[in-house]
């Protein structure tokens, strides 16, 4: 059996297209079905042995940090937002090893856990990041323009209005590249492109159903996808 890898929740954002939904509450504990999605999000690691888990705070952050006391998920709070990149950089003390899980907690999935199809497929030899993605026309919740165009041998390229895959906000990745970004604040998909120009970074197609809960219009759809 595999080590398990630490896993990092991005729980910081505004959640701004959540339009009212987010004046008194994060977006990571609205309910979908019941459940607030921080929630869905850590079933998911369970599911796949992820160990630790990291989760980064800020905007209402207390209240993510009093909803997770308890359930041995550390918290990395930012005094600013310090988008994905420089969130998981901060983090990095709290999530040992060569390589990171990430995920995004504002979707729904239905089907094989993301998270341990990920871990079965990670090659650190060959990769050093491997995205979680799928056909940007099956997506549900969000437009279908496409971030990525899979290439021979599972690589990915950018789609650059070319039809392909969209990241569905899971991955594994190595942690060396972000810990030595010179700056504080920056995306992953800066770190992403010096991976796919080395060509070590690749998509892992994903069979199942998901839903992206980033506006009131996804949490209606995300509910009546897990309804059916």
């Amino acid at each position: 059996m595999r080590d398990p890898l630490p896993l990092m929740i991005f729980a910081a954002g505004f959640g701004t297209r959540m339009r009212a939904l987010t004046a008194a509450q994060p977006k990571p504990l609205i309910p979908v079905m019941g459940r607030p999605l921080i929630d869905r999000a850590l079933d998911l690691a369970r599911g796949a042995g992820c160990a630790p888990v990291v989760a980064n705070t800020h905007y209402l952050g207390r209240m993510i940090a009093d909803h997770l006391a308890g359930t041995g998920v550390a918290i990395s709070e930012e005094a600013e937002i310090l988008e994905t990149g420089g969130g998981l950089k901060q983090a990095l003390p709290l999530l040992p090893g060569a390589a990171v899980m990430t995920l995004n907690p504002d979707a729904v999935w239905r089907g094989p856990n993301p998270l341990a199809a990920l871990r079965a497929a990670w090659d650190p030899d060959r990769m050093d990041a491997l995205l979680l993605v799928q056909e940007a026309a099956r997506v549900r919740g969000r437009g279908a323009k496409a971030d990525f165009v899979l290439a021979p041998g599972g690589r990915i390229e950018r789609a650059k209005g070319r039809e392909g895959v969209l990241y569905l906000g899971a991955q594994v990745l190595k942690t060396a590249p972000v810990a030595r970004w010179p700056e504080d604040v920056f995306s992953l998909n800066a770190v992403w492109d010096g991976m796919i120009a080395a060509g070590r970074a690749f998509g892992l197609p994903w069979d199942g159903e998901w839903c992206d809960v980033g506006s009131p219009e996804g949490l209606a759809e995300a509910e009546a996808m897990l309804g059916r």
